[in-house]
């Protein structure tokens, strides 16, 4: 125990002389690492379930698909690609009535989900979309021969045969997602990004700003690490 107490002394001493000001805010760190993760979860939760089901409706009324429908298939593809054309941090901008009117402010990592629910659910819709045509038409084509139904041929046949791909396509969205929570941060949208740059960038405190980038990394090497195990878990190839 005697050792333990003189390594935890030695650290403290030692994180104190190199990170000063980083070590001070090392509540605040926890608190926003909290905060980023969870700005991620819901905007997974929401963001991922919309963007899944606008990309399956584009996949199945797009050329050739289930349920072929031309006009609703170009005034999807046009509004996804308007949405994906407009840069975040004016996406930020142009939403702040919006986020105020849904969630009663514009400041926290609450209120930051909103713009970049936005943000992801065009991205998404089209990675989903390219995912779920990579399936076998084949698999597609027999299935229709057997009598199935549209709703048989989504579920069992492309969201399952498609899983592997929508896994990865997730993964990328997700990592994309966290560099969006940080860019939120530029407007006190909280998480790690506010305090790489309210508490480092805007205060020189380079210290600060390299635990975030850290902290940040960390979080996008486990949301990897925990896509490419289900990936694994689920590839029938």
């Amino acid at each position: 125990m005697y050792q333990v107490f003189l390594f935890s002394q030695a650290f403290e001493s030692t994180m104190e002389e190199w990170m000063p000001f980083a070590w001070k805010l090392r509540d605040e760190f926890v608190t926003a690492t909290w905060e980023t993760i969870y700005m991620v979860l819901i905007t997974a939760l929401i963001g991922g379930l919309i963007g899944l089901v606008l990309g399956i409706v584009m996949t199945v009324t797009g050329p050739g698909g289930i349920l072929e429908s031309k006009g609703l298939y170009r005034v999807l593809d046009n509004l996804v690609n308007i949405f994906r054309s407009i840069p975040f941090i004016i996406l930020l901008a142009l939403l702040v009535n919006v986020t105020r009117f849904i969630v009663g402010t514009t400041i926290g990592p609450t209120a930051a989900t909103v713009p970049i629910i936005f943000s992801v659910v065009p991205f998404f819709a089209r990675q989903v979309e390219i995912a779920l045509l990579e399936v076998d038409p084949g698999v597609v084509e027999a299935a229709q021969a057997m009598g199935a139904t549209p709703t048989d041929i989504i579920f069992p046949v492309y969201l399952r045969e498609g899983l592997p791909a929508l896994l990865r396509v997730s993964a990328s969205t997700v990592i994309s997602v966290i560099g969006l929570t940080a860019m939120a941060g530029s407007v006190a949208g909280g998480g790690l990004g506010t305090i790489a740059i309210a508490r480092g960038y805007q205060r020189s405190r380079m210290d600060v700003i390299l635990v975030a980038t850290v902290l940040i990394l960390l979080v996008v090497l486990v949301s990897q690490l925990i896509f490419n195990w289900l990936i694994r878990r689920t590839d029938h190839k």
